[in-house]
C-alpha cells in the first residue's frame, strides 16, 4: 500500500472517529431534548412505583422534560428490566431497579436474559426502605418476641412478598435464619393482592416496605411489630426498632435505584447522577419519601458500581444459606 493511500485511510478513520465522538458529545450536551421513559418492573401503586414518581416529578421539573413511567411487572421484575437493558443506550429509556431484578435474581434464576453488572449502568440508588415486620391482628403476637415464640410453636406460617428474590422475600428468609423459625414464602405478582390476605390471616406475616402494608395497617387489620433499622420510622414512630424489640442482629432494608442500558455515554450518566442527587436533597422529595416510610439515597458514580457488587454478594449469601433452588 502506498504512503499516500495509508495517509488517506488514516485521515478518513480519524475524521470518522471525530464525527462519532463529536456527535456523542453534542447529544450529551443537548440532553435531554425530548421526554424520558423510565421502566418500572413492578405494578403501579407498589412501593417502588410510589417513590419513583415522587422523585421523577422533581427531576422532570429540574431537567425541563417529561419523565414518563411505564409499569411492566412480571417474573420478579426480570421482564421489565430485560426490556430496559435491551433499549437504546441514549438516555431516553431508563430503568428503575430494586434489589431483586438487579442483585438477588442473578443468583436465583438460571437465566435472566441480562447481566445486571454488564448489561446495565447503575446510576445511583435513590430510595431506601427499612423492613417493617408486620403481623395480622388475627394472630396472638403483639411483640417481636411473641412472634418468634409463636412462629417456633407453629412452623410453616405464611409470609408474603412482591415476588421470589425480592428484598421482602429475602428479608423473611434472613429473619428465619436469624431466629431459627421455619416459614413458608407466598409470592404475589401484584402486592395489592397481599393486603386482604394479611388482614384475613391467610398470609399473616410480612417483612415489608411500609407502602406495601400501609393499607392493612391503616385499616387496623395488621400490626407493625418492629422496624429492622437503627432508627424509628417517622410514619410509625411508636414502632420499636429490632434492637429495642430484643433482636439487634436483625437489620435489613431494601433499595430502589436508577439504571441505564450499558454503553450509555458517560456525560449522560453524569448528568443523571447529578439530577438524582439534586432531587434526593430536595426537602419536598424527602418529605414525600418520609410519608411512605422511605429515605432518600444517593451515591456517586465512582462508588456505586462497587456498592452494587457488594449487594449482589450479600444476597447470594442469604439465598445460598436458605437453600433456595434456582428458578428456570
Amino acid at each position: 500500500m502506498s504512503t499516500m493511500n495509508s495517509r488517506h485511510l488514516m485521515l478518513s478513520a480519524g475524521l470518522a472517529l471525530a464525527l462519532m465522538l463529536g456527535g456523542g458529545m453534542a447529544g450529551a450536551q443537548d440532553y435531554p431534548s425530548r421526554p424520558i421513559t423510565v421502566i418500572i418492573p413492578f405494578a403501579g401503586g407498589s412501593a417502588s412505583d410510589v417513590v419513583s414518581r415522587i422523585m421523577f416529578d422533581k427531576m422532570s421539573k429540574n431537567m425541563g422534560q417529561p419523565i414518563v413511567v411505564e409499569n411492566r411487572p412480571g417474573a420478579g421484575g426480570n421482564s421489565g428490566t430485560l426490556q430496559g437493558a435491551r433499549s437504546a443506550p441514549d438516555g431516553y429509556t431508563l430503568i428503575g431497579g430494586g434489589s431483586g431484578p438487579v442483585a438477588a435474581n442473578l443468583t436465583l434464576y438460571k437465566s435472566l436474559g441480562y447481566d445486571p453488572e454488564n448489561d446495565l449502568e447503575i446510576i445511583s440508588p435513590f430510595a431506601g426502605f427499612t423492613i417493617v415486620v408486620v403481623v395480622s391482628k388475627s394472630l396472638p403476637p403483639r411483640s417481636l418476641k411473641d412472634l418468634i415464640a409463636y412462629a417456633k410453636a407453629h412452623p410453616g406460617l405464611n409470609f408474603g412478598s412482591v415476588g421470589i428474590g425480592s428484598s421482602q422475600h429475602l428479608a423473611g428468609e434472613y429473619f428465619a435464619q436469624t431466629t431459627g423459625v421455619k416459614m413458608t414464602h407466598v409470592p404475589y405478582r401484584n402486592i395489592a393482592q397481599y393486603g386482604p390476605d394479611l388482614i384475613a390471616g391467610t398470609v399473616p406475616l410480612g417483612f415489608q416496605w411500609f407502602p406495601n402494608v400501609a393499607g392493612p395497617l391503616q385499616a387496623q387489620g395488621a400490626l407493625p411489630l418492629a422496624v429492622a433499622g437503627d432508627a424509628h420510622l417517622a410514619i410509625i414512630p411508636d414502632t420499636p426498632t429490632t434492637t429495642e424489640a430484643g433482636l439487634p442482629e436483625y437489620k435489613e432494608r431494601g433499595w430502589f435505584a436508577l439504571l441505564a442500558p450499558a454503553k450509555t455515554p458517560k456525560p449522560i450518566l453524569e448528568r443523571l447522577s447529578k439530577e438524582v442527587a439534586a432531587a434526593t436533597k430536595d426537602p419536598a422529595v424527602k418529605a414525600g419519601f418520609e410519608k411512605v416510610g422511605a429515605e432518600t439515597m444517593w451515591m456517586p458514580l465512582d462508588q456505586v458500581r462497587q456498592w452494587h457488587k457488594g449487594e449482589i454478594e450479600k444476597y447470594r449469601g442469604i439465598i445460598s444459606k436458605a437453600g433456595i433452588e434456582k428458578i428456570e
